[in-house]
């Protein structure tokens, strides 16, 4: 650009600013409009804070896309109820470090995890007290355990000393997947990669299978295209799984290219739990007057 071009350009900018400016004192003030109250002067610094605090939940979720922090955020609207009560979502590892944060983190007063990561924690982690220390508000709905692998393995027996990623560490399937492979007996190469990471390792042959355990459908699986080489495997349920599990499937309907019309896989499904820690029970029992349990029915059953 030419030094007179240059020039001319700045000018433009100077003048526009300038007068941009001034224009910006010449608009009149909206008289009908008012700040909404709760931005409002509350009082001083001490009293703002104490009020903020008294009533705020801090709920521990899960991963920014995972269904479990898709339910904190709905229970956060559902919930708010200004000063007397305000929900806030934390994003989060997942559900079974969920259960750790409940117990230790400060900022978490009730969490989103799953009934077998609470016996996890009791017979494997020994936490002493942990019946007393935590409380069920509420059950939601179930996670389906999904196993992706690529068309040559037809059963799970197929991936005993392969490499299987069990989602990143902390979240729900990291646990519950290993919990469930164990009793299965079939040992496998584990790894924790994010759930991005292993599909394109699953796709290129550097993994034989992915677990994921998270409520159905989700679009990470069904945007899978047809033809990918890819499918789920069955996970058959027995009594061996009748203490925290139930029976659940995967469907042509949920998802259309790796599930084959009429040829539903049978899997397994885990109950999630909404606990709360004691120490906080005096700022989260307003989720359990008759209000907010009906609420917090009406969304667990969406």
């Amino acid at each position: 650009m030419c030094v007179g071009v240059l020039h001319r350009v700045l000018s433009v900018l100077t003048f526009a600013f300038v007068f941009g400016s001034l224009a910006l004192g010449l608009v009149p003030t909206a008289q009908a409009q008012s700040v909404p109250k709760s931005l409002e002067q509350g009082g001083s610094d001490a009293a703002m804070k104490l009020r903020k605090n008294s009533w705020t939940v801090g709920v521990a979720g899960g991963q920014l896309s995972s269904t479990y922090m898709t339910f904190a955020n709905e229970l956060a609207e559902v919930l708010d109820d200004g000063d007397n009560l305000r929900v806030i979502p934390i994003v989060t590892y997942g559900a079974a470090s969920n259960l750790d944060d409940l117990l230790y983190l400060q900022q978490v007063d009730v969490a989103i995890t799953q009934a077998d990561v609470f016996d996890y924690f009791r017979t494997h982690r020994t936490i002493s007290n942990l019946d007393y220390r935590v409380n069920y508000i509420i059950r939601l709905p179930v996670s389906e355990m999904h196993v992706l692998a690529r068309n040559d393995i037809q059963t799970i027996e197929d991936l005993r000393g392969k490499k299987v990623s069990f989602g990143p560490a902390g979240s729900t399937s990291s646990l519950t997947g290993t919990i469930v492979f164990q009793r299965l007996g079939v040992q496998v190469e584990q790894v924790l990669y994010d759930n991005p990471t292993a599909l394109q390792k699953l796709k290129s042959g550097e993994l034989a299978a992915l677990v994921r355990v998270i409520g159905r459908p989700i679009d990470f699986f069904a945007k899978i295209p047809a033809n990918s080489g890819l499918h789920f495997v069955s996970i058959p349920f027995s009594k061996t799984f009748a203490d925290y599990y139930t029976l659940g499937e995967l469907t042509n309907k949920e998802y259309p290219t790796l599930v084959p019309e009429g040829q539903p896989v049978d899997t397994l499904a885990v109950p999630a739990v909404l606990a709360v820690f004691n120490r906080g029970y005096r700022k989260a029992e307003s989720l359990g007057s008759s209000e907010a349990t009906r609420r917090l029915e009406v969304l667990a059953n969406r």
